[in-house]
């Protein structure tokens, strides 16, 4: 019988919360500001980790870029803290990519929302 959950998967999981609770309670960078972590993806081996993003200033894209450059300068720094916090024998390398997923979503909806508001304007010129 095979598992539900690839270790893989579970791994990625708490390496996810781990990563959100040290973003929230030990990196001080002013570049990045407010951050969630969104999604990680991890390697079959354990060894790489890309770890997505959202900021709360998403639509300004070089604070967005400073952001991601503050991460990855101090991914060395979040790699050691998640270290101790996990019992791992390999700690993942960490990459961090913006998710632009939530964004998209929103734009998705405004245009469906435009859309209907239009066919409701175009039916009620015809009556």
């Amino acid at each position: 019988m095979s598992r539900e959950f690839k270790r893989s998967d579970r791994v990625a999981q708490e390496l996810q919360k781990e990563i959100a609770i040290i973003l929230q309670r030990e990196v001080k960078d002013p570049r990045i500001g407010m951050v969630t972590v969104s999604d990680v993806e991890i390697s079959r081996d354990l060894a790489y980790a890309k770890v997505f993003v959202t900021f709360l200033f998403d639509n300004d894209e070089t604070a967005v870029a400073r952001g991601l450059e503050g991460l990855n300068n101090a991914s060395g720094y979040i790699r050691s803290l998640v270290g101790k916090a996990m019992r791992l024998r390999i700690v993942p390398e960490l990459k961090f990519f913006y998710d632009q997923s939530l964004v998209e979503g929103m734009r998705m909806s405004n245009l469906v929302t435009n859309v209907i508001r239009q066919d409701q304007a175009r039916h009620n010129d015809e009556e």
